[in-house]
């Protein structure tokens, strides 16, 4: 089929490259340069699936109205766009909301906005990781990570990670995000503190993806005396 679309695009057949990329957006990437430049064709395509927009033309590719379309169906199209439209404000707000990871993707002045990082954090919390150290000590932005996924308490500032009410909201999300709270709110010695760290993480991220695997990898630390449960209450 694709040799076959590859002849007819360089044709110029518009209606056959339409028909094709309206049920498999990725078959763009055949299409002839001429209908890479076609708007029609690009939207239906990027409508289909977001990341063909990485095979439009470079001046589509700076279109808001085909970029938006695109970052609606797969927010990490965001990274085929134009720098122009990857600091745009609006675009990038559109993108972070379907995929959190797309907040990759924004400009550096982007990435330090707040509305952008709390778009990105509420789809998924993990993304707190690659937020500004100044947006990682803001409360508002920690609570709406930890809200979504309990374990991004380990990205938050030492303050945050001090911080009662910010450790509640995480726990109460996921148990286990007790572990990236300060020694003080643990009530644990900080012995053993980055392995106890690395330990935690995996289990957090299990806990997401995997929870039979969650339940194993805590099986197996228990029998290796890995394991340590804090000792005193959230204080």
């Amino acid at each position: 089929m694709s040799m076959f679309l590859h002849a007819i695009s360089k044709a110029g057949d518009k209606e056959v490259v339409l028909a094709a990329v309206t049920r498999r957006g990725y078959m763009l990437w055949y299409a002839s340069l001429a209908l890479r430049d076609d708007k029609e064709v690009v939207l239906a395509a990027v409508a289909q699936n977001g990341l063909a927009l990485e095979h439009a033309s470079d001046k589509l590719r700076d279109d808001s109205e085909v970029v938006l379309a695109a970052v609606a169906q797969n927010g990490e199209a965001l990274q085929y766009a134009s720098l122009t439209l990857r600091d745009d404000k609006e675009v990038v707000l559109a993108a972070v909301a379907e995929d959190g990871h797309a907040l990759l993707y924004a400009s550096e002045a982007l990435q330090a906005d707040k509305d952008v990082v709390l778009a990105a954090v509420a789809q998924d919390g993990y993304i707190l990781q690659y937020a500004s150290e100044r947006l990682r000590d803001n409360k508002e932005v920690v609570r709406a990570a930890v809200a979504q996924f309990g374990c991004a308490l380990r990205f938050a500032s030492e303050a945050l990670r001090d911080d009662k009410e910010v450790v509640l909201a995480a726990v109460a999300t996921n148990g286990g995000a007790l572990h990236y709270a300060s020694a003080r709110i643990q009530g644990i010695p900080t012995r053993n503190a980055a392995s106890r760290a690395s330990r935690r993480t995996t289990l957090c991220l299990l806990n997401r993806k995997i929870p039979q695997m969650a339940e194993m990898f805590r099986a197996i630390l228990e029998a290796a005396a890995l394991w340590e449960e804090p000792v005193g209450p959230v204080a």
